[in-house]
C-alpha cells in the first residue's frame, strides 16, 4: 500500500510483569498467537501498510526479538534437506519484511521515553507508533488509515476504540469533537482517569501517526501516572500548537500484555484461523464448560 508514512517504531521493551513466570526470559512480544510471536503480526500490519524502516525498541535481555527477525542458515539449511518447504518459506520471509533495526530503551521510564529513543531514526518525518503487545484484526491495516487521516490533514492521529465506562479508567481517554463518521478532533486527552471521573468511552488503542514536533513536546514532559513519562502527557502538549485527530477503527484490538487477554487472543483468532478454525470451534461446542 502507498502511504506518506515510510518508518514505524515500535516500542517492545517493557517487563511484561503482568505474564510472569511466563516473560520472565522470554519477552511478551515473543509469545506466541497460534503460530507466530506477537511482534511479527505488529511488524507485518506495518508493512503492509507501506511502511519500509522500523525501529523496535528492546531492553537488555530482549535480543531474542532482533535475533527472530535475523537470518539462520543453520535452520535454513536444516529445512532445506528435509524438504520442508512451507516452513523455510516462512522463516525465510522474516529477513526481507523491512528494514528493521533495534535501539536500547536501557532504563524503563515509560512509553514516552520509549518513544524519545527514536527521535534520531525518525528525523524530520511524521512517522508511526505501533504498540509491541498489541495485534489489531481489521479489514484494512490500521497503520494505513491512519497514515490517510495524516495524508488529508497533515496532523498527529489516534487510533481509538469504544469500550464500556466500567473498564475505560485502565486505558488513555481520548475527548474530541466529531469531524465525520469515526474521526473526531481532539479535545482533552486523559491518561488512566479515576474510575469516578472518565470523560469518555473513547480510548487509545495502540496505534499512532505522530509529526516529529512530538519529540520536544516528550523532552518537555515530566513523569506522571506511574512516574513514567506518558506518551499521552507529551500529545496534549502538543495539541496546544498543532492538532490531533482520533480514528475509530473497524475491528477487533488484541492486548497480549495480560493472562486473560492472552488467552482470549489466541482463542478468537484461533477460530478464524483456516487451518485449525474449524477444529478448535467442534472442540469448543463439545466442552462441558459448566
Amino acid at each position: 500500500m502507498q502511504n506518506a508514512i515510510k518508518k514505524a517504531v515500535i516500542p517492545a521493551a517493557g517487563f511484561g510483569t503482568r505474564l510472569l513466570p511466563a516473560t520472565k526470559a522470554q519477552p511478551k512480544e515473543m509469545l506466541v498467537v497460534i503460530d507466530k510471536p506477537v511482534i511479527q503480526y505488529v511488524v507485518e500490519e506495518a508493512v503492509q501498510s507501506g511502511i519500509t524502516d522500523i525501529l523496535i525498541i528492546i531492553s537488555d535481555g530482549k535480543e531474542v526479538l532482533r535475533e527472530h527477525f535475523t537470518p539462520d542458515e543453520a535452520l535454513e539449511k536444516v529445512l532445506e534437506q528435509r524438504g520442508k518447504h512451507v516452513e523455510l518459506e516462512a522463516i525465510k520471509s522474516l529477513n526481507h519484511l523491512a528494514n528493521i533495526s533495534y535501539v536500547y530503551q536501557h532504563e524503563q521510564r515509560g512509553l514516552g521515553d520509549a518513544i524519545l529513543c527514536a527521535e534520531e531514526f525518525v528525523g524530520n518525518e511524521a512517522f508511526a507508533v505501533l504498540l509491541g503487545d498489541t495485534i489489531i484484526e481489521s479489514a484494512s491495516p490500521l497503520t494505513y488509515e491512519l497514515a490517510k487521516v495524516y495524508g488529508q490533514y497533515g496532523s498527529s492521529a489516534v487510533s481509538l476504540q469504544r469500550v464500556p465506562l466500567s473498564i475505560a479508567h485502565r486505558y488513555g481517554v481520548f475527548v474530541g469533537d466529531r469531524v465525520e463518521d469515526g474521526l473526531y478532533l481532539g479535545k482533552q486527552l486523559v491518561e488512566k482517569p479515576p474510575k469516578d471521573n472518565i470523560p469518555s468511552d473513547l480510548v487509545f488503542s495502540g496505534r499512532y501517526v505522530l509529526t516529529p514536533d512530538i519529540f520536544k513536546h516528550l523532552r518537555n514532559t515530566p513523569p506522571g501516572v506511574g512516574n513514567e513519562v506518558q506518551l499521552t502527557d507529551a500529545m496534549r502538549l502538543q495539541m496546544q500548537e498543532s492538532k490531533l485527530y482520533g480514528h475509530v477503527f473497524d475491528g477487533r484490538r488484541h492486548d497480549v500484555g495480560n493472562k486473560l487477554d492472552f488467552i482470549k487472543t489466541n482463542v478468537l483468532m484461533g477460530i478464524s484461523n483456516k487451518e485449525i478454525g474449524e477444529d478448535l470451534k467442534n472442540w469448543l461446542r463439545g466442552m462441558d464448560l459448566a
